[in-house]
């Protein structure tokens, strides 16, 4: 049966990998039992919900399309012929709308980094181990016996309280995005950037991976100045004992640990295994050290007196020194030492190695944070309890009670305050500690160095910035970016040579609290916006709660170092605006996408409600464009009226009945085209209906509440004394069609014509019958090849888009070079211009020179010239206002404009011509010369008068044939006055603006019932013909400008 599919037009078959969803066979094995071929799927094309049909993978299942269901699919009528038992087995993966093999749009792209792959963790070795090593950093043993001197027990407690609360609330709102839908590779990049969109989750995803590398660095330096101090008591010296010691030994180590990440997975989890095994066997050696009291008076002389209440209550309260080069504070030594906490985001970090992210990032995490903090807080307490701030280190001292007399003198070299090892000292056994502190320092840095590389890969594979793609590129089975490794290693190696670990320590904390705040902010904003998408299986979070967290994060920066915080803002609205001037193509139904969308409807909805005012009147245009490539000229005008100020649509219009597939790719080709031409506008496309009937719909319907158009914008019909007499009276029909829904009507002529429909020489495709014709040409003809200037046209075209419309694939790729879509050309603005592109042929052939000034009319700026406006009738002011948007745009700076009036009474003209300048004066127009015109009544002469007789000989009685065009002689004597005024203007109009840039005039009112379409068609050609660019309007007849305030 298989076979009869295919010879019925239907692909797929044996071999093609796709699996009914219902039976799980595939197309070339036939159901194996009675029990499959009696199953529910075999009667029918419906698909059951099934998890394959959700994924967003190449490989996935695709349900039956609408169309296959609908049965307006092209293969339908071939399935519908053959047997139902068998149609379920039709691949619906392999067929869209159109019948044609669908490539996903998902799918790894040529040359696209390979996504890693390796070893899956669990939530213990993927999560909570790596938390608690990145967690238990190099603080632990080096430097919070110091921040118990400096801050005091109680203060030391309060700061670590602060950080387990931010800790805490950023690892809720972390939990709740990471439970809403699956998390892959790049952790909180990933996290923030689906959440809030590529421009916050790049700059974000950026800074913490330099945050990351740069915490490496200080884990290394807190390793080889524990090194140093090991080797010293050995009386040991490998360099110069000292800052040297830590720059080679650091690069060394750094380099070590690059290579063991870039191993694997397995090895690293592995390493970090034992390095926790070692960080918890020092910590209960610490515990059991303390307990146990000093074993001699040497140590009670260094400073460890053992539990005491009197050395807590010294203790108790903070005494805050000059030290590091700095007069320390509260939130000086918070800054130092809150990056030992800063490790909540290890397991997010690597979340594309985890079988589960969404279970284990939040149970892992949460666990971490919770033993870790009560680990801090005892060490604190013991420390507290156990050892003084200062002592000398003399057992003499100590027999003379005078041990912290050397304060006085600052000449103490042991005690909290001033030596480093002090953890060592009140050990159980010293070794250990210094093994747990090697181990603490090493297993930090080794998972900070792990992730770095996965966050660039990510960044990378996103196309986010150009420039990390090349270090993303994933090399092996499992992916690994060893290029990343690399970066990673010269960053980190680059921080190591600094040598000083309390310096690089603030940085860090700037940038990682940076981080925090916009998890923290993600949460609130999706919890705020409320998008149907979220929906977090972790419940236990308040936005309210993420919104404290957020300004907790951002003012405690700002408390730590303001200067830090600048710079940590600057670089990350650097970044921002890099991604958001790169415009990356990057759809991931973020909650800034949902804000987006709902501000816009609360928008629309509020406006819905407003009374309009003249004052705030706006014009907005619909353009009965047809695809907006083809007159760019009718396009641009529309641009210049509405540009940054009101709506603008363009609109498009098929005779015949387009599938949905066809429909949305000539839609988007239209939006892509407004989009590459930096036009503020939205396109629309109605099929199926006759001109006139898609006119009227377009009309009445487009627009939503107070957004709607109030002005109709059309071409000229320059070929309508030649073209079929339906095609003119719908052209006429339009135009009462706009009057009769109280719109204001433009229309522009151009002496060369508007369009510009481009040719395409494309291999020869099968023509889609339903595409067989387009839009009807309504504004130059029918056709193209109607047009007085198709010489222009190269000869080498061989097809031309105007009343016909190739295959669909033609059609998109018509105009662009080398089939580049509109949307590529967005990424390609570096190689070749937006104009250039966009002009082109498909064969590398462009336009003339004069043809492309034509097509560009409006959009390059005139130099010099005259802007004349002939006001001639009170339309509410609309012929006044429209010219004065005009000439307030860039392109028309250089021209002045001019402005012509009928005069009412030839006797009193100086007052006639006092009254206009004082009107125009009220509505603050701007304008060089005012002329009125006292002479309109007079008789046009005898050439004008047979010029207009020569337009209308196709349509007198005895030489017209087809039915309704003929203009007759009672027309023509009823409407004598009205045509010997537009006569009389045409002449007017050849004595005052024949050489002017642009001429704007009231066009005359077609009245209902009185006037015929060819008639009416001859008033404009007289007006209008043998004139540079000519726009006739008409307003609604209500006020569109006033002069109160």
């Amino acid at each position: 049966r298989q076979w009869e599919l295919r010879k019925a037009g239907v692909p797929g078959g044996p071999g093609s990998g796709y699996e009914n969803p219902c039976l799980e066979t595939s197309w070339g094995q036939a159901p194996r039992t009675g029990r499959e071929r009696n199953s529910f799927c075999t009667l029918t094309l419906e698909a059951l919900p099934r998890l394959d049909y959700y994924r967003e993978n190449r490989g996935s299942a695709k349900r039956p399309s609408l169309g296959e269901l609908h049965g307006d699919h092209p293969y339908s009528q071939a399935a519908r012929t053959l047997p139902s038992q068998h149609n379920s087995f039709i691949s619906s993966s392999q067929l869209t709308e159109d019948g044609e093999e669908e490539t996903d749009k998902k799918g790894t792209e040529p040359g696209t980094p390979a996504v890693h792959v390796g070893i899956k963790l669990g939530w213990i070795e993927g999560v909570l181990i790596p938390c608690l090593l990145n967690i238990w950093g190099v603080m632990l043993f080096l430097r919070l016996a110091w921040v118990v001197a400096q801050a005091g027990v109680g203060m030391s407690l309060v700061i670590i309280a602060i950080s387990a609360i931010v800790c805490v609330i950023t690892t809720l709102s972390l939990s709740a995005i990471s439970t809403n839908g699956e998390v892959k590779g790049g952790g909180v990049y990933y996290i923030i950037s689906r959440s809030l969109g590529p421009e916050f989750g790049a700059s974000v995803g950026v800074i913490l991976a330099f945050a990351n590398a740069v915490s490496a660095s200080m884990n290394t330096i807190g390793f080889c100045n524990s090194l140093n101090d090991l080797l010293a008591e050995y009386s040991v010296k490998l360099i110069d004992g000292g800052i040297n010691n830590v720059r080679v030994i650091g690069i060394i180590a750094i380099l070590v640990m690059v290579i063991i990440c870039a191993i694997g997975m397995e090895w690293e989890s592995k390493a970090q295994n034992f390095l926790l095994v070692v960080i918890v066997a020092a910590i209960f050696d610490f515990l059991v050290g303390a307990v146990l009291g000093p074993t001699s008076d040497l140590d009670k002389a260094k400073g460890f007196h053992g539990f005491s209440l009197e050395v807590m209550k010294e203790n108790w309260s903070p005494n805050y020194r000059y030290s590091e080069n700095v007069q320390q504070d509260f939130f000086s030594v918070f800054a130092i030492f809150f990056p030992s906490v800063t490790g909540i985001q290890a397991g997010a970090n690597i979340s594309g190695d985890l079988k589960d992210p969404a279970g284990a990032i939040p149970k892992g995490t949460l666990l971490s944070l919770a033993i870790s903090m009560f680990s801090y807080a005892l060490f604190v307490v013991f420390a507290g309890a156990a050892a003084i701030r200062d002592a000398s280190g003399s057992v003499s001292d100590l027999v003379s009670n005078n041990i912290t007399a050397c304060v006085s003198d600052h000449d103490c070299k042991y005690g909290l305050h001033n030596d480093y090892t002090v953890m060592q000292l009140m050990s159980a056994w010293g070794l250990l500690i210094y093994a747990g502190c090697f181990a603490a320092t090493l297993s930090t840095a080794l998972t900070n160095l792990l992730s770095v590389p996965r966050l660039i890969q990510a960044l990378g594979i996103d196309h986010i910035y150009p420039g990390l793609i090349f270090f993303s590129k994933g090399y092996g089975k499992s992916g690994e970016p060893y290029r990343g490794y690399v970066l990673t290693f010269l960053i980190s190696s680059a921080f190591v040579i600094i040598a000083d670990l309390n310096a690089i320590a603030p940085l860090i904390s700037n940038f990682y609290l940076a981080s925090y705040a916009l998890i923290n902010f993600c949460n609130f904003h999706a919890e705020l916006i409320k998008p149907l998408g979220w929906r977090p299986t972790f419940k236990f979070y308040n936005m309210w709660l993420s919104m404290f967290g957020f300004f907790a994060c951002v003012l405690i920066m700002f408390l730590i170092d303001w200067r830090t915080s600048l710079i940590t803002f600057g670089v990350f609205f650097v970044l921002y605006i890099v991604v958001v001037y790169r415009k990356p193509d990057a759809n991931w139904g973020s909650s800034t996408q949902a804000q987006v969308y709902k501000t816009a409807l609360m928008t629309v909805q509020k406006l819905a409600g407003s009374v309009e005012h003249v004052k705030n009147y706006r014009p907005q245009v619909l353009v009965l464009s047809g695809p907006p490539e083809s007159r760019p000229a009718l396009v641009d005008l529309a641009n210049l009226i509405t540009k940054h100020n009101s709506l603008l649509i363009c609109a498009d219009i098929s005779k015949e009945r387009l599938s949905h597939r066809n429909r949305e790719s000539r839609v988007v080709r239209g939006q892509d085209w407004l989009t590459c031409k930096k036009v503020k506008g939205f396109f629309t496309l109605v099929d199926g209906l006759g001109p006139a009937e898609a006119a009227r719909s377009i009309i009445q319907t487009t627009g939503v509440g107070k957004l709607r158009p109030n002005v109709l914008m059309m071409g000229y019909k320059s070929d309508w004394a030649q073209c079929p007499y339906d095609d003119l009276n719908v052209y006429f029909s339009i135009l009462h069609e706009a009057f009769a829904n109280r719109f204001a009507v433009v229309i522009l002529r151009h002496p060369s014509g508007l369009d510009f429909s481009l040719p395409t020489t494309i291999e020869p495709v099968p023509v889609i019958e339903e595409l067989a014709a387009s839009m009807t040409d309504l504004t130059n003809g029918s056709a193209l090849k109607g047009s007085p200037d198709i010489s222009r046209i190269p000869s080498q075209a061989s097809f031309i888009i105007s009343g016909n419309v190739v295959s669909d694939r033609a059609v998109y790729n018509t105009g662009f070079t080398n089939g580049i879509s509109p949307s590529n050309i967005l990424r390609t603005r570096k190689k070749a211009t937006t104009d250039k592109m966009l002009l082109k042929y498909p064969n590398e052939e462009e336009y003339s020179k004069a043809i492309i000034d034509d097509m560009r009319i409006f959009d390059k700026k005139f130099k010099g010239g005259y802007l004349d406006v002939w006001w001639l009738y009170d339309d509410g002011g609309f012929a006044i206002l429209l010219p004065y948007i005009l000439s307030t745009r860039q392109i028309f700076s250089s021209c002045r404009m001019r402005v012509f009036a009928i005069a009412n009474r030839n006797y009193d003209l100086k007052t006639e011509e006092a009254s206009m300048a004082s009107l125009l004066g009220k509505f603050r127009i701007e304008y060089e010369s005012l002329t009125m015109i006292n002479d309109i009544m007079e008789a046009p002469q005898a050439s004008t008068r047979e010029f207009f007789d020569d337009l209308l000989k196709g349509f007198r009685e005895n030489t017209c044939k087809e039915e309704g065009a003929v203009v007759t002689e009672e027309e023509l004597e009823n409407l004598k006055e009205k045509t010997d005024r537009q006569l009389r203007l045409r002449e007017l109009l050849q004595k005052h603006s024949k050489d002017s840039t642009l001429v704007v005039m009231s066009l005359p009112m077609p009245r209902k019932g009185l006037v015929s379409a060819a008639h009416y068609m001859a008033w404009l050609e007289c007006l209008t013909r043998g004139m540079p660019p000519f726009i006739l309007l008409r307003g609604n007849q209500t006020p569109v400008i006033t002069f109160y305030s």
